[in-house]
């Protein structure tokens, strides 16, 4: 065991720690693959398959492995083929396709906050509004009325009301809710033995709008049945016409001591078809897009003791080795670009794209799309959501049972709250713009995110939730924070599938 690379040891230690045993000939595929795909992703997908089993097996098995991996849309040429090949016979597919990129949104000239206290009301009264029209549109709250409304109805009725949540006390007996509207407040209460309610109110948020189902109480109190959120509808999404993929990146700090700049070359060879078999070959022949979320650079002063963990310490220079290193993309790649909290524009969200003055070599490649955060684009008739991921931190901070770990998971918090910075006033800087641009009217196809330097992707409701990692080492903070990153590992989207492929870069 002691001579097995990290990608195999792992792998096997998650399947013993999970209950199961490997038999000889899949651990010999284990072998094979290890050098040539990210090991984690299939063996998690196997593990949460068997588990969901009525007859659970003792072994996985060569079987088992074979038939992730081909559904995972892995061919056997991956597995098969030599890891570093000639360039002599890569086929630019996607060169010989027309781009087909819209902009949806970008809050980059729509931002006018000016810090006043009216700016602030307004935006709150934005997202109450625009949120409680989100929640209307849902059959089962149609008939949702005000709090004032009610407060007016006898004891014991029975009311739906849309407010926002403004306290949340736990107690032994339950949950308790100070929630207001435009003209009214109230307390919402959620019994503990009301199972089902508890646990949504355990998942709820302060400055969430929502929709309570409840019995009016005494005076101002109502106790609540069942809690209804925005959430996204259910919906088919939209597909490609052409097999043509999308790479979605984020966090590549490019200034920082950790930052791997010899994985990301070796990706961009990978795009130039320089290394991988001929299955992970032609997915770099159908790449046309490149969508980055965020972080290109480590920035300076972002936070305390940083200056020691930069190789370049002045912030026009992290852009220009960016530039440098971007410039070697195949040109027929569509590049996109949102800010994160280490680039050089305003910190609170919306984020206007990266200011020009500090990123002119970015500006001057000629071929990147600059766009705010958040912003939705449509690719081939696919809309993406493409956010930073900054409140990530304060949704796991506040929720229980989740995990820097897992992303995504996070990420369908936001979903369901149809808002990508629900919380004001914790890690998350919020501009008080006198519209909420924040909050997600536009349900998307693909909802990407970075910021936690995690790389994880499921499905909610149709859309497919990606974290897209990051491309630095672990640092100091995270060590301390025992965050433990999957860097250098890419996931890559068939447009025409919607099918993930991820692919990892500190062992290709």
């Amino acid at each position: 065991m002691l001579e097995l690379n990290e990608n195999i040891r792992k792998a096997v230690s998650l399947i013993i720690e999970s209950g199961y045993q490997i038999d000889r000939e899949a651990f010999e595929l284990l072998k094979k693959i290890s050098q040539k795909i990210d090991l984690d992703f299939i063996v998690k997908s196997i593990i949460d398959e068997v588990n969901s089993l009525p007859e659970k097996p003792l072994l996985i098995t060569r079987e088992i492995l074979e038939g992730k991996i081909k559904e995972k849309n892995i061919l056997e040429e991956a597995i098969t083929a030599p890891a570093v090949t000639g360039k002599g016979s890569f086929q630019q597919y996607a060169k010989n396709i027309e781009s087909d990129l819209k902009v949806i949104s970008d809050p980059t000239n729509k931002i006018s906050a000016t810090g006043s206290l009216e700016d602030c009301i307004e935006y709150f009264r934005s997202r109450f509004r625009k949120i409680s029209r989100i929640i209307r549109s849902r059959v089962d709250s149609k008939d949702a009325g005000s709090i004032e409304d009610a407060l007016k109805t006898p004891e014991n009725s029975r009311i739906k009301i849309i407010c926002m949540i403004t306290e949340k006390r736990e107690t032994k007996r339950g949950i308790f809710f100070k929630v207001e509207d435009l003209e009214n407040q109230a307390v919402v209460f959620v019994p503990i033995e009301n199972h089902s309610a508890y646990s949504k109110a355990q998942r709820i948020l302060l400055d969430q709008v929502i929709c309570v189902n409840a019995l009016h109480g005494k005076n101002d109190l109502f106790i609540a049945e069942d809690l209804i959120f925005p959430d996204v509808p259910l919906k088919k999404p939209n597909k490609s016409s052409v097999p043509v993929c999308a790479v979605l990146l984020s966090d590549l700090h490019v200034g920082s001591k950790m930052f791997m700049e010899k994985e990301f070359r070796r990706f961009i060879r990978w795009l130039k078809g320089e290394i991988g078999g001929n299955s992970l070959r032609e997915i770099a022949s159908r790449t046309k897009y490149l969508i980055i979320a965020g972080d290109i650079v480590d920035g300076v002063g972002i936070y305390p003791k940083q200056f020691e963990e930069l190789e370049i310490k002045d912030l026009y220079r992290q852009y220009e080795k960016a530039a440098r290193i971007i410039e070697e993309i195949p040109e027929y790649i569509e590049i996109v670009v949102i800010p994160g909290n280490h680039d050089a524009t305003r910190r609170a969200l919306p984020q206007p794209a990266i200011l020009r003055e500090y990123a002119e070599p970015l500006y001057d490649l000629g071929r990147i799309k600059f766009l705010g955060d958040p912003s939705v684009i449509s690719l081939h008739g696919i809309s993406i959501l493409i956010s930073h991921g900054r409140s990530l931190d304060d949704v796991i901070s506040s929720i229980p049972n989740m995990s820097f770990q897992e992303p995504d998971e996070a990420m369908k918090i936001l979903l369901q709250c149809r808002h990508l910075a629900p919380v004001y006033g914790m890690k998350t800087l919020i501009a008080s713009e006198a519209v909420d641009h924040l909050v997600i009217e536009h349900v998307p196809d693909i909802f990407h995110a970075g910021h936690v330097h995690m790389m994880k992707y499921s499905i909610y409701r149709n859309i497919l939730v990606v974290n897209s990692g990051a491309w630095q080492e672990q640092t100091e903070y995270q060590k301390e924070m025992g965050h433990i990153p999957n860097p250098g590992i890419v996931p890559i989207v068939n447009l025409q599938t919607l099918e993930v492929t991820p692919i990892n870069f500190t062992s290709i």
